[in-house]
């Protein structure tokens, strides 16, 4: 397993090569309150070149460990790219490819991870309890009672001249 996927310009044949392989999962380098890499970055590519630019198409895919919006249950999801087309500019005699499928996987991660959308679907029900402001005033959800901390807020209630007074 490779920490980068370099491409040396002088060594691509005029048609084109295939590239496969699997980098580090310490590409990703996302924070620890993110998604958890739990493997590293499967590609298989054919990388040409047109002119200055460097065209990589193929596959990509990566395992990772996110938590759900609905219940912060962890769950595993696999992001696969099928059909990936990036277009890199070429500006020396090597291709630091890298961070450009990194990029490229870590903008398909979804927006709001649910676990019924994992490699392993779960139900997905949001908890009741987390509901209260939603439900209607008869049901049986109590407010949160009052915080046992002094309220340093509740003495600008005392200064009248800051009120309206029409």
């Amino acid at each position: 397993m490779s920490e980068e996927l370099i491409i040396e310009l002088a060594y691509l044949p005029e048609e084109g090569k295939a590239y496969s392989g699997e980098l580090d999962h310490k590409v990703f380098g996302l924070p620890d309150n993110d998604a958890k890499p739990l493997g590293g970055l499967e590609y298989d590519l054919y990388v040409q070149r047109f002119d200055d630019e460097l065209i990589l198409r193929g596959y990509l895919a990566a395992p990772f460990n996110f938590k759900c919006v609905r219940t912060n249950k962890f769950f595993k999801k696999t992001i696969i790219l099928e059909e990936v087309g990036i277009g890199i500019e070429i500006v020396g005699g090597s291709v630091n490819a890298t961070e450009h499928l990194r990029e490229e996987l870590l903008i398909n991660f979804p927006a709001y991870p649910r676990c019924d959308e994992g490699d392993d679907p779960e139900e997905c029900e949001l908890d009741e309890r987390y509901l209260a402001l939603d439900k209607p005033v008869e049901d049986s959800v109590t407010d949160a009672p009052p915080s046992k901390s002094d309220d340093r807020w509740s003495a600008l209630d005392g200064f009248n001249q800051f009120k309206d007074n029409n």
